[in-house]
């Protein structure tokens, strides 16, 4: 049965999109969508609310006509250096290739959820975690652990455009955007190097800024996320993050 108030019994009830990003299937915006789509069944009924509540170990829980159910052992987080044309999810309804085929069934089967969204056409550092928290906490909008671009645009940016991104600009459809750390790495005749820090999780921001800026992106890719750099992880590889790497990143997501 479907239950949305909190009714005692052990164990506790939980949120829907909690329980899912604990299992590591979404992260809880992820979950959102999920139950939005029409694709989570609670003991057989369709889920139409992210208030609805399962009691863990007594109710069935599916996704996609899939049993949901706590991964076991410790949560897992990883780096995965995503390529360009691969979707961010794990699951494309068009058939495209997802960054969960990226890794191997073993860690697949762990179902580690992306940690926010890297565009079908970026590249780069892509954490993936099991850990529910973790993932809410970095990719809530409340969230300010930063994030490094380093971008290649056409022309290369005259210095008054530079400045607007270093102030704060807004962008066509509306959003007021906070100050962005703008480095520029290496200029040439016809396209420039870039390097971006945003505090801010805005959908595609730095292409929308460089669009209302008239400069043209010929590659974005992701290098840093915090605490955790890319480096030479090779392109569609990935890595578990090191116990110092995933303390660091706990602490600057407000985790202890």
């Amino acid at each position: 049965m479907i239950r949305e108030d909190g009714s005692s019994g052990s164990p506790e009830p939980v949120r829907i999109n909690k329980y899912l990003a604990t299992c590591g299937v979404a992260s809880r915006r992820g979950a959102d969508e999920l139950i939005a789509r029409g694709e989570v069944r609670l003991n057989g009924a369709v889920v139409t609310s992210p208030g609805v509540k399962i009691q863990p170990g007594v109710d069935r829980l599916e996704v996609s006509g899939r049993e949901v159910r706590p991964a076991a052992g410790p949560d897992l987080t990883l780096v995965l250096h995503k390529p360009v044309e691969v979707v961010t999810t794990l699951r494309d309804p068009q058939g495209r290739r997802t960054v969960l085929d990226l890794l191997p069934p073993d860690v697949q089967a762990r179902r580690p959820a992306p940690v926010g969204r890297l565009d079908y056409f970026s590249e780069g550092l892509l954490l993936l975690t099991t850990d529910g928290d973790l993932c809410h906490r970095l990719t809530h909008p409340s969230g300010h652990v930063d994030k490094e671009y380093e971008i290649l645009v056409r022309p290369p940016a005259r210095p008054e455009q530079l400045e607007t991104m270093r102030k704060g600009m807004r962008l066509a459809e509306g959003e007021r955007l906070a100050p962005v750390r703008v480095e520029v790495l290496e200029t040439e005749k016809d396209r420039q190097t870039l390097r971006l820090t945003l505090i801010q999780g805005i959908n595609r921001q730095i292409r929308r800024m460089c669009r209302d800026l008239d400069l043209t992106v010929l590659r974005l890719r992701r290098v840093r996320q915090g605490p955790v750099r890319l480096g030479d992880l090779a392109l569609g590889s990935f890595r578990q993050l090191s116990p110092k790497e995933l303390a660091d990143l706990r602490r600057a997501a407000g985790l202890p």
